[in-house]
């Protein structure tokens, strides 16, 4: 049974998330001194806009293409289960060798921080990086796994009745992001 999200607040608009993806793309450029080995891989569905962006704004700033994969981490999660009977599985495209690359794994939410287990579980199955880096748009607490991004858009602490939800242009239409609350 789905829950129904009553709409609470809007967070942010297309242009603050296009600010903290250029501020984002400035930190890994400060921070990466390997940017030839450096690829992006979105975790999907909402971690691949993040990825291609991030990877076409860092491109802009030295001038150089960065690789992009996509990641589907369905058969990695731990509450599979609980998803669905038959869960849909949706394909993962990375085109280049993990081996040796350092990466920058992104998600549009962290929140327990079980999503990102699975995928780097996911990624050790492809090769051995070396070294995975995690960007997220939006960093909403509650973690239940000991994993911290390095790369955050904005932190929004929340209670936990309530779900941050991340709209992009290429998935929903609009690039915005909202707090929904689930009805008591």
């Amino acid at each position: 049974m789905t829950e129904t999200l009553v709409k609470k607040t809007r967070i942010l608009d297309a242009e603050r998330i296009r600010r903290m993806i250029d501020r984002m793309a400035h930190e890994i450029a400060e921070r990466h001194r390997d940017l030839p080995e450096l690829t992006f891989i979105g975790i999907r569905t909402r971690g691949v806009p993040l990825a291609t962006r991030l990877a076409a704004r860092l491109g802009d700033l030295v001038n150089r293409p960065f690789p992009v994969g996509t990641l589907d981490i369905t058969l990695y999660r731990d509450d599979l289960s609980l998803v669905a009977p038959q869960p849909l599985l949706k394909k993962t495209e990375i085109e280049f060798d993990l081996n040796s690359r350092a990466i920058v794994l992104c998600d549009d939410v962290l929140y327990t921080g079980r999503t990102v287990r699975a995928a780097l579980d996911g990624l050790i199955d492809l090769g051995r990086p070396r070294a995975v880096r995690l960007a997220v748009l939006i960093d909403r607490g509650h973690r239940e796994i000991p994993i911290e991004a390095n790369y955050v858009g904005k932190s929004v602490p929340t209670a936990q009745r309530e779900v941050i939800k991340v709209m992009f242009e290429e998935t929903d239409g609009a690039d915005e992001v909202w707090i929904l609350e689930k009805p008591a």
